[in-house]
């Protein structure tokens, strides 16, 4: 069985994409690990809390995928749009280097692919 990360397609009032820069240097969307008894949804409203002190409402899934973070380590990824609620004031936590805006047209480099993927089909909705 493969772990189950929760991920979330965010855009700053300005329309840009937030990301969040993790520790092996690449960017990735907000959201983790799902938790017992949580659902898909409730576990990326409290991920997003917990990542970038925010609060959001939970759309519908985008995608889902198998990812290979690192060589023989896979997770199972879901992603879903979000829509902010209240102010956009970001707050990082430890989890991660940097939070980042990006416009969909100028992404990183180093965002994988499927997060790539996921951004480009919620926007396309």
């Amino acid at each position: 069985m493969y772990p189950v990360s929760i991920k979330g397609v965010l855009q700053a009032p300005d329309g840009k994409i937030v990301l969040l820069e993790n520790e092996r240097n690449e960017w990735e969307l907000p959201g983790g690990r799902i938790e017992s008894g949580e659902t898909p949804q409730q576990c990326l409203a409290r991920e997003i809390g917990e990542e970038l002190n925010l609060r959001v409402e939970v759309g519908a899934i985008i995608d889902a995928w198998m990812f290979e973070v690192i060589p023989g380590k896979r997770v199972f990824i879901a992603t879903y749009g979000c829509t902010l609620i209240g102010d956009f004031a970001p707050d990082i936590s430890h989890e991660h280097k940097r939070v980042g805006l990006f416009a969909a047209n100028a992404l990183p480099g180093n965002l994988p692919a499927g997060y790539r993927a996921s951004i480009e089909r919620s926007l396309s909705h």
